[in-house]
Formats: C-alpha cells, sequence, structure tokens
C-alpha cells in the first residue's frame, strides 16, 4: 500500500504542470475529479491511520496482560506476593 501511494503521489505531482499546460485546470469537471480524489484519498488515509492505533492499542494491552502473568508466576514461584511483601501463612516460604 505503501508503494502504492508513493506511486500516486509522484503522478499528481507531474499532473501539476501538465494541468496548466493543457490548460485542464480551468475545465470545472477535472477541478472536481481532483477534489473528489482528495476527499477520498484523505478519508482513506484517515481510516488506514485509525486501523493502525486500533492495533496497536490491542497489542499494548496484550502485552501487559502477558507481564502481569510473568509477574504473578514468578510472584507464585519464589513465594512472594505480586506486590513485592513477603506471603503469610503455611505456605510462605521460611
Amino acid at each position: 500500500m505503501r508503494r502504492l501511494n508513493g506511486w500516486l503521489t509522484i503522478f499528481w505531482l507531474l499532473m501539476i504542470p501538465v494541468s496548466i499546460w493543457t490548460h485542464w485546470i480551468s475545465s470545472v469537471a477535472y477541478v472536481a475529479a481532483l477534489t473528489l480524489w482528495g476527499l477520498v484519498s484523505g478519508h482513506w488515509s484517515a481510516w488506514q491511520a485509525a486501523r493502525v492505533e486500533v492495533k496497536q492499542e490491542a497489542e499494548g494491552e496484550r502485552r501487559e496482560e502477558v507481564a502481569e502473568e510473568i509477574v504473578e508466576k514468578i510472584a507464585n514461584q519464589s513465594g512472594v506476593a505480586a506486590t513485592g511483601a513477603p506471603r503469610d501463612g503455611p505456605d510462605a516460604a521460611s
């Protein structure tokens, strides 16, 4: 997708002088088509960015869950409460 967007950017940059040279820039239909393309590509980019943000947030939450599980396992194996205080009771390490 990045490659396609890069080529489209180059294409539209090259179309600026072509549009001026051919006088398409004074065509209402051409300007309307450019406006529609700008709207579609802008909203598409925002949608893709939102998808990435949601995915990153989900990965962050999963990492936190895994970290909590690891801390809990280590605490259970070492006989220390997950808060760092020694456990009381019959299973506490002597």
